[in-house]
């Protein structure tokens, strides 16, 4: 096996608990890999803002993917050094279809979170997950109108995601976006589809963010549970699944971890990312 030199995590479902918490024994596994030269980076559909402060913060970890691979940060300078956007007429081609369903939409400027007002106030209705509900809330820029906002930005953005109330509809909406090629969708939640520009996926971010450190793919090691984790798994040399991963997750991963509510992520970097090392002999 490779030395790995990079470790890309996904949040929800993989690093954070089931109820959003970075548990100690992560936190300690984190830094333990950070002091041993790994760099260690946050591979997430969130936008920036949305990372926890904590691991935003967290000595030692100088880069963040965001947005699926929309944008990849050099968080110590603020220098954005990979960007791959979603065109305005491509976002306003989604959103009228979005419009049609019952959900609540977002729309990713550099990095920022926008929901409109009145959906967030209804948080319950399409968030399923009630450990959610604080993370939007406090994460996303309410604002009157979408449609307002982006005719004012008028210009490329991260990424759309919107949230159903009802699934039938989330089925029927996928039907009709999937028709549009310059798009790529994926749901990571179940109750959601994610959309950003086609060919952009964490993957393929992942991978760039490694050829421009001088670091190949067989020296990468990634932990997902999501479909939007799945083509990052895939090109990983070492790519992790978690136990509470859905089978198509699984099946693209090199191994299988434990829950994300029993520190899998953790415990697979200390297997796979630390093997080598004579300290752990």
């Amino acid at each position: 096996m490779h030395q790995i030199k990079m470790i890309g995590l996904d949040l929800d479902g993989t690093l954070l608990t089931s109820d959003k918490k970075l548990l100690p024994y992560t936190r300690q596994v984190i830094a333990e890999a950070i002091r041993r030269g790994i760099l260690v980076l946050m591979a997430t559909g969130r936008p920036y803002t949305g990372i926890p402060k904590e691991l935003r913060d967290f000595p030692g970890i100088r880069y963040a993917l965001s947005s699926n691979g929309a944008r990849i940060l050099d968080t110590q300078t603020g220098k954005v050094l990979i960007e791959h956007l979603l065109p305005l007429k491509s976002a306003k081609k989604a959103l009228e279809i979005l419009r049609k369903y019952d959900t609540l939409q977002e729309v990713y400027f550099e990095g920022q979170g926008y929901a409109e007002a009145d959906k967030l106030d209804r948080i319950s209705r399409y968030h399923h997950n009630p450990h959610m509900w604080e993370y939007v809330r406090s994460s996303r820029k309410p604002v009157p109108s979408l449609t307002e906002l982006i005719e004012r930005e008028n210009r490329d953005m991260d990424k759309v995601q919107a949230l159903f109330a009802d699934m039938e509809e989330l089925a029927r909406a996928w039907k009709e976006l999937e028709r549009y090629r310059e798009l790529v969708l994926v749901s990571s939640l179940g109750y959601n589809i994610e959309i950003n520009a086609a060919g952009v996926d964490k993957g393929t971010g992942l991978m760039e963010l490694g050829a421009l450190l001088g670091i190949r793919p067989e020296e990468i090691m990634a932990c997902g549970d999501g479909d939007n984790d799945i083509r990052m798994l895939e090109l990983a040399g070492v790519g992790v699944a978690m136990g509470n991963a859905g089978e198509n997750v699984k099946a693209a991963a090199d191994y299988i971890a434990e829950t994300n509510d029993h520190e899998g992520a953790a415990k697979a970097i200390v297997k796979y990312a630390f093997c080598n090392d004579s300290e752990q002999q």
